[in-house]
């Protein structure tokens, strides 16, 4: 593995809500220096909620960046400091308003590491149920306006095919779930969250 080459100095551009714009003068291995516009995030989680009748929820709401509304899978950014596995719960919960019993971690990928270092976590959520009176209140961001719905693969897969679907991190997704259908026990993570707290 190539080590990594680290930025000689780093400017601050720009602080937001989620993410920090910097400029790194990274040198160059052959030689000179490159003054690269770069995109710091602290990740982000995408969730494949699967229902018992093997349907999976999408979400549909209206991206500003490219003007128009994108049927997509639930995601969300990591909080400072917070498990994944925590964080997959909390935005299944805050986006489609149901609690997974069952989390399978499908793998962790960079959609856009040309300039932004943004690691999506995918995950498989089953045994959805709705949250009980004791369970933590689901607390979505002020600008969400998120309509859920359950689609078959099939129904998925022409969506894609005839461009209703225009997200990649949902192509991305359906693609890992169709290599997980065999179970496999040690990726499935219970979920003490989605036990309803007072039982045993």
């Amino acid at each position: 593995m190539s080590k990594r080459i680290e930025p000689g100095h780093v400017r601050k551009v720009y602080e937001g809500r989620v993410f920090t714009l910097q400029i790194e003068s990274v040198p160059l291995p052959k030689g000179g220096e490159l003054e690269a516009e770069i995109i710091r995030h602290p990740g982000s989680v995408v969730i494949i909620p699967v229902t018992d009748e093997a349907k999976i929820i999408l979400v549909r709401q209206y991206r500003p960046a490219i003007g128009r509304w994108a049927w997509e899978l639930p995601a969300g950014s990591l909080k400072p400091g917070e498990n994944v596995e925590k964080a997959a719960s909390r935005e299944c919960h805050e986006e489609i308003g149901l609690i997974p019993a069952r989390l399978e971690r499908l793998g962790a990928f960079f959609p856009t590491p040309g300039y932004c270092d943004e690691e999506m976590n995918f995950y498989r959520a089953e045994g959805l149920r709705e949250a009980a009176d004791n369970d933590e209140t689901a607390q979505p961001d002020e600008d969400e306006d998120i309509q859920a719905q359950p689609f078959s693969r099939e129904e998925i897969e022409r969506m894609i095919s005839a461009g209703e679907i225009i997200d990649l991190k949902t192509v991305a997704g359906l693609a890992l779930l169709s290599k997980s259908q065999i179970p496999n026990p040690e990726s499935r993570i219970p979920n003490p969250a989605s036990e309803t707290p007072g039982r045993s």
